[in-house]
């Protein structure tokens, strides 16, 4: 399954939009190997602490994220990526309104 279209120009900022007091979230590709997902969190939203049994790649897209991964902080930023190791604990809070684009990968 893909919403995307082959061989077309498309801004993964204008994909989804921003909900107050909500995370969106809009599965672009959806295959047995993996997924990507864009996500977009209001401000002060998140992920509570959850494990998955697959590697995830997060990119950040707009905005700005607080990530723990284990016992470890990091704050994202647009333009950087964080990858997150299965089986792993980790949680997403928004420090601001933000996107991401999430690929999981699947083995």
């Amino acid at each position: 399954m893909s919403i995307l279209e082959s061989a077309q120009i498309q801004s993964t900022k204008d994909i989804i939009d921003y909900q107050d007091g909500a995370v969106v979230s809009q599965t672009l590709i959806d295959k047995k190997n993996g997924s990507i997902t864009l996500f977009a969190f209001d401000q002060n939203q998140g992920l509570s602490e959850h494990t998955a049994p697959y590697e995830a790649l997060v990119q950040i897209i707009d905005g700005n994220a607080h990530i723990t991964i284990a016992d470890n902080a990091f704050d994202l930023k647009p333009g950087e990526m964080i990858l997150m190791p299965a089986n792993v604990p980790h949680a997403v809070k928004a420090t601001s309104r933000f996107k991401m684009m999430l690929t999981m990968i699947k083995s």
